[in-house]
């Protein structure tokens, strides 16, 4: 048989137009009753397989996919679930082997070519990478604590706050008395006993100033000296009376 094949410029062209057949490692009904098939054609004709047995296969394969798409049914409920939900993905690049960690708040659930893919950040995932779903009281919570922390180490030292970093250290407590409890909670001691130190320092330079300023007014003194010459004045008319004759 002979085999013909287009040639150009001495060489062979290949045939691009031959689309290969993409490979699954799904097992369908289709491919089920294949292998079933085969096993009925090649069995052994001294003992064969019995009606029953074909039976029980079909049984529990059919089982088993009624499993697997009750899954995929409740996979995809619980993933519309996380619609407003924080979450955080963990996605290895396929090129570098690199684990990145997006997060954010899923916008909307996407079911796309048999996968559920997540919106995140006008981004797509997919659910099997979900790695975190965070409450937004939580995700709020470490946020401001990592923010105080990240302010209070970029304070000066015990010893050389100034009255310079007053409004800085003044709005950090007032925003501390304004949190909850809870977030409270995630901030860490070390950093809370760094900012209680330099806030009592900052009240000891405020109590210095103001120990060095007068304790009386200006005006306060001259009205004390103007009453004593007035009484005074008084006094010498009273003996100026005196010594009338």
């Amino acid at each position: 048989m002979a085999l013909i094949a287009p040639v150009k410029d001495g060489h062979l062209v290949e045939n691009t137009d031959t689309k290969k057949e993409e490979k699954t490692n799904d097992l369908g009904y289709d491919q089920f009753l294949q292998i079933l098939c085969a096993e009925m054609q090649y069995q052994d004709p001294l003992e064969p397989t019995s009606n029953t047995e074909y039976i029980s296969q079909l049984a529990t394969f059919s089982q088993l996919e009624s499993t697997l798409s009750m899954q995929n049914t409740i996979e995809g409920a619980s993933a519309n679930n996380l619609v407003g939900k924080y979450v955080i993905m963990k996605v290895t690049s396929p090129t570098t082997g690199e684990v990145s960690y997006p997060a954010g708040i899923v916008d909307y659930v996407l079911h796309q070519n048999g996968k559920v893919m997540l919106s995140i950040g006008d981004q797509l995932y997919d659910l099997e990478d979900l790695d975190t779903v965070a409450d937004m009281d939580y995700m709020e919570a470490i946020a401001i604590a990592q923010d105080f922390k990240d302010a209070v180490a970029a304070l000066p030292s015990k010893y050389e706050i100034t009255l310079a970093d007053r409004d800085t250290i003044e709005k950090m407590a007032k925003l501390y008395d304004s949190l909850t409890a809870y977030q409270k909670s995630f901030i860490d001691e070390d950093s809370l006993l760094s900012f209680a130190e330099k806030l009592q320092r900052l009240n000891e330079l405020i109590k210095a100033e103001e120990g060095s300023k007068p304790d009386n007014k200006p005006g306060e003194d001259g009205d004390g000296d103007g009453d004593d010459p007035g009484e005074g004045g008084d006094d010498g008319g009273e003996g100026g009376e005196t010594t009338k004759p």
